[in-house]
Parts: C-alpha cells; structure tokens; sequence
C-alpha cells in the first residue's frame, strides 16, 4: 500500500486546525496581537510638554511587533521540517507555498492600506518578509543563528548609509502612508519605503525572521529548551537595553544627537525610550549606538528579538504546565494567537471608523482597548473550540497547499 503525500492527507480537513500545534506558540502570538492592540488604542506617551512615557509605551512599543515578525519566522520553520529542515522537491514546493500565502497576507495589507486610520499596517511589510526568507528555509538552526547574527550587525549599517540617498531624491522615495493598490504604480518609491525608509523597514526586520527561523529549528517540545529561552532571551535583552542606555546617557550618545537636531528642549530622552520611527537618523553615528523601538539599530534588533525569544520561552513552559495539570490555561491568548490575521484586519478595519472622529459618548481609550482586546480573545477562543481556522488563516492556508501541490490539494 503506497502513502500518501502530504497535500493528500491535508486536504480531508481543509478547515480544521492542524493536529499537534505548540499551545505555547499560539499563545505567544495572541500576546503580541493584544500587544500591538495597546499600542494603537492607548497613548504611548503623556500629552504634556516633556512627552513622559506611558506604561503602554514602555512595555509594548518596538516589542509586540518584532515579536509578531519573530513568530513568523517560528511559524515557517514549523512548517517546514522543524528541526529537520525539508529538502529536495519539498523544499521548493514549500517556498512555493510560502510565496502563495505571501501574496494573500500583501493583498489584505494593500487593501487595508486604502484606510484612513492612525496605525502603521505591518502586513504588506510582512508579505515582504516571507519572499525575502525563502533561500533560508532549507537552512539549520546553527547556520540560521549565523546569520541572524551577521544581519543584525550589517543591515543597520547598510539602511545608515542607503536612507539619506534614497530621501534626498526628488520626490523622497518614501510614502507618507500605508502601502495601498495605488502605490503599485510607483514600485520604486513602494520598494524603497518598505525596505529602508517605511515604519517597519524590511531590511534590518528580516533580521526577526531569521531569528526566529533559528528558534523554530530547534527542538522546542525538549524540556531544556524552553528554558534556554527564557533565560538566555532575558539576559540577551537586559544586556543590549543596558549598552544602548549607556551610550545615550554616560557615553554622550544623546547630548551629541541633539546637537545635531538643533531643537533646544526636544524631549529626546522621552523618545527614546519609546519610538524614534519617523526620525531621519542621519548625520550622526551616534544613532545607530541606541537601542531605541523602531530605532532599527543593532541594539534594538538584538533587545527585541532577546524579548522575543524570552517570550517565546516562557509561552512554552506554560503551555507544558497546562499539559500537566490538565487545564488549558493559555487558551484566551492562544485563541487569537491563532487567527492573528484575521483579527488583526478586522481591528485595522474598525479603528478606521473612528479616525479622526470622538469617541462614542461614555466610552474611554481604556474601554475602547479593552473592548478590541475581549472581542478578539472571544472570537478567538470559539474558533478553537469549534477547530475552525480563521476566514483569513484558511485562505492563507489554501494558498500555500496550492503551492505545494497544486490544484490537486484543495480538491
């Protein structure tokens, strides 16, 4: 009796949940989710004159979406062999699987991008990413930590000295909102904003997809490596945070910074500790030795993809806790964590309807956040319950049995 290929044994439950997933990477993902959640419904910093930080902005900023990028990287590793990275005529039907699913994640990002709303969409950014990881997924966990560590070091230094280029040309090569349909009559400006002058520049972010490519090969359902994790993620990140503070503060990193921006009284300090997206960064050397979010130097790669893994981590020591008791303790993060897309579109969707427009009488930003944050772990948790894939999950997923197999695997 011959077996049969995967496709074939995939297709009999093209709506269901995939049998043996990690609780703890699901659960992993629906904290960044509400993560990011917090960062566009709640203010990251006091309206005041000195822009004090907010708890929401300490905690989240920088770190909830470079947790959703490293989750990427965990998901296709998973997808692909594992520890065991596939190979042959596997591995290009996977890459091609990949490259399909890519294509739904950008179609629902350029159209989301047609929204007026105040959110940096992260989805066409996303897309990006997963075309630009494929010659790695035949890659080992060893090799892949490699380049991780290579492309943390070289890709900040490399976006340092290509960004003023590209914003000195006439118009600047960098869109002033999200990516949308209209913008693919533009490619260059469209490419240049999303590798190098863009909110989530694709540059310097493949370095989270490497990493957590790396992280998804190993072998993470050993009791061990949870731990390693954990721990190695919190001292990698305690440690990068702590250089990159020390060079602002005691080195004379951010006293020579604000000379050059020559704006007396700029709260600074303030910024950095929360988001410097949006500031040129040029001019200086000093910028790239901040481990300020969304800086996308070295250190802010290093701290938040330490953050990442400590998370990752830790999700997966609970999730062997819950085994143990016999609970299922993280099924409200895991519930959105496992229709991010879905979820995150629709939250897109809906603060679009409030832009620019005051909050419905009696309702807080406190009540708002909490109200997306409960939706979605609700919704979430039905599907799970119900082993449904999300409406755009299964699309994604019929795209990528398509480009492993052909036609043949949705019939």
């Amino acid at each position: 009796m011959t077996s049969r290929s995967p496709a074939t044994r995939s297709r009999k439950l093209p709506s269901r949940q995939q049998p043996g997933r990690l609780r703890g990477i699901d659960a992993a993902r629906g904290l960044a989710l509400l993560g990011m959640m917090a960062t566009h419904l709640l203010p990251t910093f006091e309206s005041n004159a000195t822009l004090t930080p907010t708890w929401v902005g300490l905690t989240f900023s920088g770190r909830a979406a470079a947790l959703f990028a490293v989750l990427a990287g965990v998901g296709l590793a998973l997808s692909t062999g594992k520890n065991k990275p596939v190979e042959g005529p596997e591995l290009s039907a996977a890459r091609r699987g990949v490259a399909l699913r890519a294509l739904v994640i950008a179609v629902v990002g350029l159209t989301l991008g047609g929204l007026e709303v105040n959110v940096a969409i992260i989805l066409v950014h996303y897309a990006v990413l997963f075309l630009c990881v494929l010659p790695f997924l035949g890659l080992g966990a060893k090799r892949l930590f490699a380049w991780a560590a290579g492309w943390l070091l070289a890709s900040p230094v490399l976006a340092y000295l290509l960004r003023p280029w590209l914003l000195a040309a006439e118009p600047p090569l960098k869109l002033g909102h999200n990516p949308n349909w209209e913008d693919l009559g533009t490619p260059f400006r469209l490419l240049a904003d999303v590798f190098l002058t863009g909110y989530y520049p694709a540059l310097q972010w493949l370095s989270y997809l490497l990493v957590g490519l790396a992280i998804g090969r190993l072998v993470l359902t050993r009791a061990l490596v949870p731990a390693l994790l954990l721990v190695g993620g919190t001292v990698v990140a305690v440690a990068a945070r702590t250089l990159g503070v020390a060079a602002m503060e005691d080195w004379g990193g951010r006293a020579a910074l604000e000379k050059v921006l020559n704006s007396p009284g700029y709260p600074l300090a303030s910024v950095l500790q929360v988001n410097l997206a949006g500031f040129p960064q040029d001019d200086s050397w000093w910028w790239l030795a901040s481990a300020a979010p969304h800086s996308g130097t070295t250190l802010d790669l290093l701290h938040t993809s330490a953050v990442a893994a400590a998370v990752i981590g830790a999700c997966l020591l609970l999730g062997r806790l819950a085994e143990w008791v016999d609970l299922d303790l993280l099924l409200p993060l895991r519930g959105p964590g496992a229709m991010t897309l879905t979820l995150y579109a629709v939250h897109v969707w809906v603060v679009s309807g409030f832009y620019l427009k005051p909050l419905p009488a009696g309702w807080t930003e406190d009540g708002m956040y909490f109200a997306h944050a409960a939706a979605a772990i609700m919704i979430g948790m039905l599907f799970v319950v119900l082993k449904r894939r999300g409406p755009l999950e299964w699309l994604g997923h019929s795209a990528s049995l398509v480009g492993r197999g052909g036609l043949k695997a949705l019939q």
